[in-house]
């Protein structure tokens, strides 16, 4: 692999600037990556993070919602923007001669006027997102699930928030939250792909040299899980979900990536445990074991969508599996998943927006860069022994199951 002379600068005020420049790439990506999410937002103000997602595209104060979008759209550029329950992101992509008016359009856009009039008309598509989200049984039962995990911890809240919330909330709220949360201290701009780092380093102080240093985010304190059971009964459904969370490795981690590994052999979609024990018999439709790394804590998740009658086999033979892997872990699974999971990494990597992603969530939840060259090395030095060693930390339990369906 070809070795990226990384670099990063903390300007005065506070604001992050993190570069992994690549001369052999065909595009340049540019993005702001928040250490705050609905995660850390008071409950008077539940879901304000993902609704201001939305309010950054509706304008500046010299630019309206159309202006911020024909810009982007006027230098090609591919942009979007997500966010978690710990992150917030704002990001582009364009080709290399459109370097300097992409990052002084994201400095446009990190500025939002926030309108009151374009606040009240987006806050009718946040309550029509809500609605749609209802209608989806697995979303349902997923949001459900991560309440009763995280029990009274903000990251078991929904990062959309609900209709009451929504509804409640006012322009002034979002703006004090806004204020806060969005300063230089907690913000970093990241770069990657085909640029001058120098050029777009000078650029950068002087545009954001004024941006609000702001308040930094209070570092999170571990979620307890509850290991609780609930079920939901919906008549109109023809199908059941079952699904469950249990404890696993914080973001923060080293065994973040046995995490992943191990997550892999037990329910990836193809070869899996189980693909074998449940999709290929064709005892349930749907079949999933992930892991989800969080501040301080993370979690393995399962999912399982079947036919009502064989909901609770589908649990059983899931759990049975999560007993056997203790016991007969071999090899040549661990192999194949650690494989796959490399090649996942590097093809992501080779575009610069998918090392825009990596660069900045490990910004935001470590503060630090890491290579792809080190994520490679930390993957592929996973062997049994490790995964045996991260089965005795954690061993699935306490384990927070929910049902959904019409049983």
């Amino acid at each position: 692999m070809e070795m990226l002379l990384f670099r990063s600068v903390t300007l005065p005020n506070g604001l992050n600037v993190l570069a992994e420049p690549n001369s052999t790439a065909h595009s340049f990506a540019a993005g702001f990556f928040v250490r705050t999410g609905s995660r850390d937002e008071m409950l008077e103000a539940w879901g304000v993070s993902h609704f201001l997602e939305h309010m950054l595209f509706k304008g500046s104060d010299r630019l309206d919602w159309e202006a911020i979008n024909r810009i982007f759209d006027e230098i090609g550029a591919r942009y979007n923007a997500f966010t978690t329950q710990e992150m917030t992101a704002y990001y582009a992509a364009v080709i290399p001669e459109f370097t300097t008016p992409l990052v002084e359009h994201l400095h446009e856009l990190i500025r939002p006027s926030l309108r009151e009039k374009d606040f009240e008309t987006e806050k009718n598509v946040i309550l029509e997102e809500i609605a749609m989200y209802a209608d989806e049984p697995g979303q349902r039962a997923y949001e459900k699930l991560m309440e009763l995990h995280f029990d009274q911890d903000p990251l078991g809240r929904s990062v959309i928030g609900t209709e009451a919330s929504i509804k409640a909330m006012t322009q002034p709220q979002m703006r004090r939250y806004f204020d806060s949360r969005y300063g230089a201290a907690n913000t970093a701009i990241v770069m990657s792909g085909k640029f001058d780092v120098d050029e777009m380093f000078g650029l950068i102080e002087q545009t954001f040299h004024e941006m609000p240093t702001g308040e930094l985010r209070p570092t999170r304190q571990s979620a307890r899980p509850s290991g609780r059971t609930d079920r939901i009964v919906d008549p109109k459904l023809n199908r059941q979900y079952t699904m469950a969370m249990c404890p696993a490795p914080s973001a923060q981690d080293e065994d973040r990536f046995a995490a992943r590994v191990l997550a892999d052999v037990i329910g990836d979609a193809e070869g899996s445990r189980f693909y074998w024990a449940l999709i290929d018999p064709a005892i349930a439709e749907d079949a999933d074991f992930g892991y989800y790394p969080h501040d301080a804590c993370g979690s393995f998740f399962l999912s399982l969508t079947s036919d009502p009658d064989k909901s609770e086999q589908s649990l059983d033979i899931a759990r049975a599996e999560l007993a056997r892997v203790r016991k007969d872990l071999n090899e040549s699974e661990v192999e194949r998943a650690r494989n796959k999971i490399a090649a996942q990494l590097t093809l992501g990597s080779e575009n610069p927006l998918g090392r825009l992603r990596a660069i900045g969530s490990e910004w935001a939840y470590n503060r630090k860069y890491r290579s792809l060259d080190e994520d490679m090395n930390s993957l592929m030095s996973i062997k049994i022994d490790t995964l045996h060693r991260l089965l005795e930390r954690y061993w699935f339990e306490p384990m927070t199951t929910i049902t959904l369906g019409p049983k």
